[in-house]
């Protein structure tokens, strides 16, 4: 399982507000690439996001399912990524400071990303969600001026 932790200089209502904005989705998922389509009722339990990745014309068409939510507080996913399996990424944001440490865990649960879990892949997924966490600070923050 991967963990990361990034503290967001905002509350942390606005950061499960860009949550629940599954059209954000491929803003900040590194890997997506974009939307096809987003549950109504987004991020009620069952809801789903239908999105690809990779890019053109080496795409998958992939599908995010909520798991469980906890408004402002929890938000609990299962992914579906084709042939490279499934995984489940659960985010967590508690308040700090004058703004929110989200903390995102992701297990590998089907497929490649479970039957191959090693340091290496470890590695790798810790640092695709670092930056992905990055993408989401910018987004939440409404950066003006970019971070170094």
């Amino acid at each position: 399982m991967s963990e990361n932790t990034i503290h967001i200089d905002t509350e942390r209502e606005t950061v499960f507000a860009v949550l629940s904005d599954g059209w954000k989705y491929t803003n900040w998922v590194v890997g997506t690439s974009h939307m096809r389509a987003v549950s109504a009722d987004w991020p009620a339990q069952g809801a789903k996001l239908f999105h690809s990745a990779g890019a053109w014309p080496l795409m998958t068409r992939d599908e995010t399912e909520v798991r469980s939510v906890e408004p402002g507080r929890r938000l609990v996913l299962e992914a579906h990524g084709g042939p490279l399996g499934s995984a489940v990424i659960d985010m967590e944001l508690d308040d700090e400071g004058s703004g929110c440490r989200l903390t995102l865990r992701e297990e590998p649960i089907a497929g490649p990303g479970k039957w191959l879990h090693n340091p290496l892949a470890e590695a790798l997924l810790h640092r695709r969600n670092t930056e992905s966490l990055a993408r989401l600070a910018a987004l939440c923050e409404r950066r003006t001026e970019p971070s170094e």
